[in-house]
């Protein structure tokens, strides 16, 4: 809270306000503690005078400008006399921030305010299109360039961020895809044995997982888990000014903080799909031996001959795309982060949400572009 001058007065000088003569009297002192006592209606008043008042912060700057929106609102030009310099200045801040009349919005939009709204949306969502395929165009040219000069590489900060994504993801990813195996064995036998092919199950299985649930499913985890720690600590990084210093030493950000990243990503994201994908084999094998009395041998033998090595191939030729769709959309988000807790919290539930998302599309792009060649 700003003051004009220090200490507490506001019990030796309590403030008074009253119409004289067309013009709003204020003496004492105008402080947060004190201005609830003064009336907020001053009808007849034509001018403040506050050269009574001996001390006054923002909150006393408020209602002298608060009292003369309402006067001018009702009788035209209001001037405020008597203000030394310092509550001259007071009073000019106060005012220069006080929020514009329209600032609250009707309760009901309407038909125009909404397509407005869609508009603005659209346009925005076009912005950050732009945005990501100049940032995944950066970070390309500098995976390229390190390719070719691998001393650029940051082998240090690449091991650790591979440790991070991929030996410390894997009891989560192991776990969830043993469950969704068990789940498909379970399901799938329900419906099966109303046709006498409960046999048919060991095919509904691998290739639900090995084609679409195992590197789907790790990829929502990862984007989850590593997507949103990749904004967290950039986003940190950026609030903390240490990218700016980075730029100020020469630095480039991308090479140091990106790249090492979406390379772990790339590298890892295969092999946790692979785990996934015997997990979720094992599962779905462990519930077909109890529901449906399969054993793992005959499971084996029909995994073998009825699947197709292209099952698992599409699979893993999916896993660096989404790879690079979770770096990408993590770092470029951390790397928005303003100076504010807020800017950080929001945007990594943005990198959540926009990972997933395009995960998805990304997938259902491949499924339909499989399907065409004929795989």
């Amino acid at each position: 809270m700003i003051r004009d001058s220090g200490g507490n007065t506001s019990a030796r000088h309590p403030p008074e306000a009253h119409v004289s003569d067309g013009c709003l009297m204020l003496s004492g002192s105008l402080l947060i503690e004190n201005i609830a006592t003064l009336p907020q209606s001053h009808e007849g008043a034509r001018a403040i005078d506050i050269a009574q008042v001996r001390h006054m912060d923002t909150a006393g700057a408020w209602y002298v400008v608060d009292a003369q929106t309402r006067l001018v609102n009702g009788a035209g030009n209001i001037a405020i006399t008597g203000a030394n310099d310092a509550q001259h200045q007071l009073l000019e801040t106060v005012r220069r921030n006080m929020p514009p009349e329209d600032a609250v919005g009707s309760g009901r939009r309407s038909l125009a305010d909404r397509m407005e709204a869609l508009g603005r949306k659209t346009v925005a969502t076009g912005h950050t299109a732009v945005e990501l395929t100049s940032f995944l165009g950066q970070v390309i040219a500098s995976l390229g360039y390190t390719l070719i000069h691998p001393r650029r590489l940051r082998l240090t900060s690449l091991v650790h961020h591979m440790q991070e994504v991929g030996w410390a993801a894997i009891p989560i990813v192991a776990l969830m895809s043993f469950l969704i195996g068990v789940v498909l064995a379970f399901q799938g036998s329900v419906q099966l044995r109303q046709f006498g092919a409960e046999v048919f199950v060991v095919d509904l299985i691998a290739i639900s997982v090995l084609r679409e649930l195992g590197i789907l499913l790790t990829s929502i985890v990862v984007a989850g888990r590593s997507g949103s720690a990749y904004t967290a600590a950039i986003g940190s990084m950026k609030m903390r000014e240490e990218v700016d210093a980075m730029r100020t030493l020469g630095l480039d950000p991308i090479d140091i903080l990106v790249v090492p990243r979406v390379l772990a990503l790339i590298l890892m994201l295969p092999v946790l799909g692979l785990i996934s994908d015997i997990a979720g084999l094992v599962g779905g094998a462990v519930m077909s031996w109890i529901e449906l009395g399969v054993s793992p041998s005959v499971f084996q033998s029909r995994l073998v001959s009825n699947t197709d090595v292209w099952h698992f191939l599409v699979g893993m030729i999916k896993a660096p795309f989404f790879a690079l769709i979770i770096g990408i959309i993590g770092c470029y988000e951390g790397l928005k982060v303003g100076g504010d807790a807020e800017s950080l919290g929001r945007l990594t539930s943005t990198s959540v949400v926009l990972s997933i998302f395009m995960v998805i599309v990304a997938d259902a792009l491949f499924s339909v572009v499989f399907a065409l060649v004929g795989i």
